[in-house]
């Protein structure tokens, strides 16, 4: 796609440029920056879409994706996107930005899924950017999840385009080869799209004046997939980043001024020629529907969701040793003459509501059955007010609590119930008062523990089976699959479970673990 910006000609691209410079803050230097004004239509908790210019539905729209970490440059990259819709050439000596990259790059930085919609007069064409969360070395896997949320979000507005033309991975050409920690985090973002989206994923290499083939060898080395050349080499671009900075160099005579120019130019000329080659990729490339990638998010999540779920079943089962201490108490109990003393200790369970660690970083507050005394909704319970509208009530009853209470029996606090046990001393002379009563409550206890664990071992069964149907789901159209960590995460929960001695639990969580195997 080539920016036609000769159609309207030099003096209206001038005078685009000029309402535009009228309008916003400047700072000069070798050459000026002027920062936009755009307006901002939606600031929510995972999604932010902001709008510049005027709408103009008779021209293509195209939409590309930009992921990354976190300053490799992605603001620079969408700046320049503008400023070549703009049609800012090396000799106007300006610059454009619609993100601040200097003056305010700590609050610029992304911390949520934002949407660009960017309308120029000078171009041929109106674009949207989408720009994602940096995922960093503290945030690790966390992020995937931010920006798989925000895009959930985003996909499901009423006025949003249903295509996708490119999804641009940013790296530096500093990075010669991906650590183990990245591999992960690269393959975690790139399993929230599907395979469908691999002919239009390319590869953004900033900080490159010059060819950076060890960066396209990492690029290869870790089987990232996306767009190939003839020659199976990955399709990407690279960029200088220096073409738009303010080169502050004092020059004591002409023949510096003209040095300094020249690699100016070098890295505008590269630029340009980045972004057009970029537009002509863009244009030779299928539009990509965003059914299928929507389809993989909604799925992620719910996978997500149902292993949260197993690991709260896997840590609140303490049944199976309770069962075993009652069973031993019992024949301990009928074992011993009537007229002994002696003491014993068993586990009593019980249920306490303590609140939520300040510093967790999971949801801060949780929705409660009050009559189950059971967390219904946690973690993910962010947004919800009233509590008919959230996500596990149906037709005003809840659908997870074991009572299936309505929901006005919900209460959402930061506060969350806990499973707790406690050490019960009984004595030989509370069994002498009522020694055959206390054997039918014992043999009573024992019966309903075992239900209770048949009862948890065949849900914990159920919502395998559930993470199955994700998995399978996901393996068919994902662009990865590699990076469904959280599965591969579940060796504690089975070493857990291994010490609680419940073996079919243990079982159906080796079953979850074989397809990623």
């Amino acid at each position: 796609m080539e920016n036609d910006n000769s159609s309207h000609g030099s003096s209206s691209v001038q005078d685009e440029h000029f309402r535009y410079k009228k309008k916003s803050r400047s700072i000069n230097g070798f050459l000026t920056r002027y920062f936009l004004n755009p307006w901002t239509l939606l600031d929510g908790e995972r999604l932010k879409r902001v709008a510049f210019g005027d709408k103009d539905e008779s021209k293509p729209h195209k939409t590309i994706i930009m992921l990354g970490e976190t300053g490799v440059g992605k603001s620079t990259i969408i700046n320049a996107l503008l400023n070549y819709m703009l049609g800012v050439e090396s000799e106007d000596r300006i610059w454009f930005e619609i993100i601040e990259t200097e003056e305010k790059q700590a609050d610029s930085q992304t911390v949520k899924v934002t949407a660009y919609d960017i309308f120029t007069e000078s171009s041929s064409f109106s674009l949207t950017i989408i720009d994602t969360p940096g995922f960093d070395k503290t945030e690790g896997k966390k992020e995937d999840l931010k920006i798989a949320e925000g895009l959930l979000e985003l996909f499901g507005c009423n006025d949003w385009h249903r295509e996708i033309d490119a999804v641009c991975l940013v790296m530096s050409s500093s990075t010669v080869r991906l650590t183990e920690r990245q591999r992960c985090i690269f393959n975690s973002i790139l399993s929230l799209f599907s395979n469908d989206v691999k002919n239009n994923f390319v590869v953004f290499i900033t900080h490159a004046p010059t060819a950076s083939p060890n960066s396209i060898k990492a690029i290869k080395d870790a089987k990232i997939p996306c767009a190939q050349t003839d020659n199976k080499e990955p399709v990407h671009f690279r960029f200088d980043n220096c073409h738009c900075e303010n080169f502050y160099v004092k020059c004591n005579s002409e023949e510096q001024m003209e040095q300094l120019f020249q690699g100016y130019q070098a890295a505008w000329d590269l630029f340009k020629t980045s972004i057009e080659d970029f537009w002509h990729f863009v244009k030779g490339s299928k539009p990509v529907s965003i059914q299928n990638t929507q389809s993989v998010l909604i799925y992620r999540k719910q996978l997500l969701e149902n292993i949260t779920s197993i690991r709260k079943e896997v840590h609140a089962v303490q049944h199976k040793e309770m069962l075993d201490q009652a069973i031993e108490a019992l024949q301990h109990h009928k074992e011993k003459e009537k007229n002994i003393t002696f003491t014993y200790e068993v586990d009593e369970e019980y249920t306490e509501k303590v609140p939520i660690d300040p510093s967790s970083r999971s949801s801060k507050e949780a929705t409660c059955c009050s009559v189950c005394k059971f967390n219904c909704h946690y973690p993910g319970c962010w947004w919800v007010r009233n509590l008919s509208w959230c996500t596990v009530m149906s037709n005003n009853k809840c659908t997870v609590c074991p009572g299936k209470c309505d929901y006005t029996k919900h209460v959402k606090e930061g506060k969350i119930y806990v499973r707790k046990t406690r050490k019960v001393k009984k004595t030989n002379e509370e069994q002498k008062k009522d020694y055959v009563s206390e054997t039918e409550e014992h043999e009573r206890r024992i019966n309903q523990l075992q239900e209770e664990i048949s009862t948890q071992e065949k849900k914990i069964t159920t919502q395998v089976n559930k993470c199955l149907m994700c998995l399978n789901f996901l393996q068919k159209i994902a662009l990865n699959t590699d990076a469904l960590c959280t599965v591969q995460d579940l060796d504690g929960l089975i070493e857990e479970a291994k010490k609680k001695k419940h073996n079919k639990i243990i079982e159906a969580l080796e079953q979850l673990k074989k397809p990623t195997q």
